[in-house]
């Protein structure tokens, strides 16, 4: 990606004043992403802000020890927008993803760069940095920073591309975890990255609620298709009784990949505005595929989407039914 990402040097080096965002409800490659770039371009001198549509999920915290990441409010930061020069989308490459954002970035006359790993990329941006088989967006960003200036990664960057990867390739067992990946790895912890740390921060600071809800969710599992799609769901009665949020169901559809031969994995979470839905499979089988089919999209691996019914029973149906034609 060589001429993108001398493009992506000649905009750092001419601009001065940035907005970075990322896509609704980010994970830690959106927010490791965010946080690694904002502070390349603030060691260069460059005016950084981060405006999100959702508040930094509890995991991701460590990351922003100083609270940089600002949630919108239109009143405070569409001027702001409007103003820049340049405008950073990374881990999305649909605007509509930047949910109450994205009137004010399509409005805006900054030049828009795209940075992402994802499918099926939509077009609003003037340069896109798209690497589909990279495993996480933070994988881009390292070998990006190392083109723009070899001494560029501090401890600071590296933790945060580190966690980045870490999560997005399900510590390092999804299908893209290559020998080139593990180089990319390697680098990180040389320039101060801790695996322990990280991991530590991301998934062992959990509260006894969310074991507990775990636990709800898992006695809802159903298997279909002769064992070939594992289901569970979880309803807003079970956060209620638990004291838990949508942020707590974080990695719980990976549970049902655990079972011998089970090809999809699927997820339900009943929400007060409808059902989200997530998707994960094994080899070959495309669930990003299937999650179009109900207005989403993602990885083929791994994705996710979105309904407005609030009929959780007649959705879990619906997928559960469509997923066969995905089935090996």
């Amino acid at each position: 990606m060589r001429k993108e990402f001398d493009a992506c040097r000649e905009i750092f080096n001419q601009r001065q004043r940035f907005v970075l965002s990322t896509h609704v409800n980010p994970d830690p490659d959106a927010i490791g992403s965010e946080i690694a770039l904002a502070a390349f371009l603030k060691s260069r001198g460059k005016d950084v802000t981060i405006l999100n549509h959702s508040a930094t999920p509890s995991n991701c915290l460590f990351l922003d020890p100083k609270r940089t990441i600002c949630e919108f409010v239109p009143e405070r930061h569409a001027n702001l927008i409007a103003d820049t020069e340049v405008i950073v989308v990374l881990d999305a490459n649909q605007s509509e993803r930047l949910q109450s954002l994205h009137p004010y970035v399509m409005q805006s006359k900054a030049m828009k760069l795209c940075i992402d790993h994802h499918l099926e990329r939509q077009p609003f941006a003037d340069l896109y940095v798209i690497d589909e088989e990279a495993a996480a967006t933070g994988e881009i960003l390292f070998n990006l920073f190392l083109h723009c200036d070899p001494n560029s990664v501090t401890k600071e960057i590296a933790t945060a591309l580190y966690a980045a990867i870490m999560t997005d390739t399900g510590s390092f067992r999804f299908p893209k975890t290559d020998a080139a990946l593990h180089r990319v790895v390697a680098g990180l912890i040389e320039r101060g990255a801790d695996p322990v740390q990280v991991y530590h921060e991301t998934y062992e600071q959990g509260s006894a609620k969310r074991l507990q809800l775990l636990g709800n969710v898992l006695s809802t599992l159903q298997l279909a298709h002769e064992g070939r799609v594992a289901s569970v769901f979880v309803t807003r009665t079970m956060f209620d009784k638990t004291e838990t949020t949508e942020e707590d169901t974080e990695n719980f559809v990976t549970y049902t990949l655990s079972i011998a031969g089970v090809q999809v994995g699927l997820m339900f979470t009943e929400l007060v505005e409808g059902v989200k839905i997530s998707f994960r499979s094994r080899g070959e089988i495309a669930v990003n595929k299937l999650a179009q089919e109900f207005g989403g999209n993602g990885h083929k691996n791994a994705a996710g989407a979105r309904t407005n019914t609030r009929e959780l029973e007649a959705v879990i149906q619906q997928v559960v039914e469509r997923s066969k034609a995905y089935l090996v």
